[in-house]
């Protein structure tokens, strides 16, 4: 009998992807590391009400931030929207008019070099979280655009020690990275992978261990990945 591959997931994922890998003989462990909440003084909230009178150029890079900020507005203001795909794409289509959305890309660096393209956009309203990384905003800054932010939700890092040996790590986000890293270490042997470019460099500050990176940001492709990665190995 095979041996049985053990994943730790570092998020839940839903019981039809748990189901796909064990089917594979790939067993599947969920430890949430963050916890997300929203966050919105009462401040920005009338500055968002003020914005949604207004046409303006907004970014999310998170669905946490469209779902705090769709909860507060109509979805026919008219706004001008850059997004991450897929997911928060599709939080964007929940809360707005899909017609809204100006340009997606797969990851912050991406999203920058979208928004600087158009040579219209002389500022810009970035909804986001209190752990945000500035790459975006340090881009669009550099390249003349103004950026007013916007915090409207918390990442709350929540570590755990893990006691387990696991074949592979799946990471959706800097900030459980950042989480995981602060009790645990990684044998070499453990294979890590990523939903994204921007996760993938967060890791490199804390272990040389291989990454394979989702080519696209969905949970579903990473576990593809991860499905993939593991019957190769079993058939070389």
């Amino acid at each position: 009998m095979q041996n049985k591959v053990q994943i730790l997931s570092t998020k839940k994922i839903s019981g039809p992807l748990i189901k796909d890998a064990a089917d594979k003989n790939i067993f599947i462990d969920q430890m949430n590391f963050i916890e997300t909440e929203e966050s919105i003084s009462e401040e920005i909230k009338m500055r968002i009400i003020e914005l949604s009178q207004q046409n303006i150029t907004s970014i999310f890079t998170s669905s946490n931030a469209v779902n705090a900020v769709g909860k507060i507005i109509s979805p026919q203001a008219n706004w001008k929207i850059f997004c991450i795909e897929p997911f928060t794409k599709k939080m964007v289509e929940k809360y707005f008019q899909a017609s809204s959305i100006a340009g997606t890309a797969k990851d912050a660096a991406e999203l920058a070099n979208r928004i600087m393209k158009d040579s219209l956009i002389k500022d810009v309203v970035f909804f986001c979280g209190n752990q945000r990384r500035d790459l975006l905003q340090n881009e669009l800054t550099k390249h003349g655009i103004e950026v007013e932010e916007l915090v409207v939700y918390e990442t709350i890092e929540t570590p755990q020690i893990i006691s387990k040996k696991y074949d592979g790590i799946l990471f959706f986000s800097p900030s459980a990275v950042r989480s995981f890293f602060a009790k645990n270490k990684l044998e070499a042997t453990t294979q890590i992978f990523s939903i994204g470019k921007t996760t993938a460099d967060e890791i490199n500050f804390f272990s040389n261990n291989p990454i394979i990176i989702s080519e696209i940001p969905a949970t579903e492709n990473l576990i593809t990945e991860v499905i993939k990665h593991f019957t190769s190995i079993k058939t070389v």
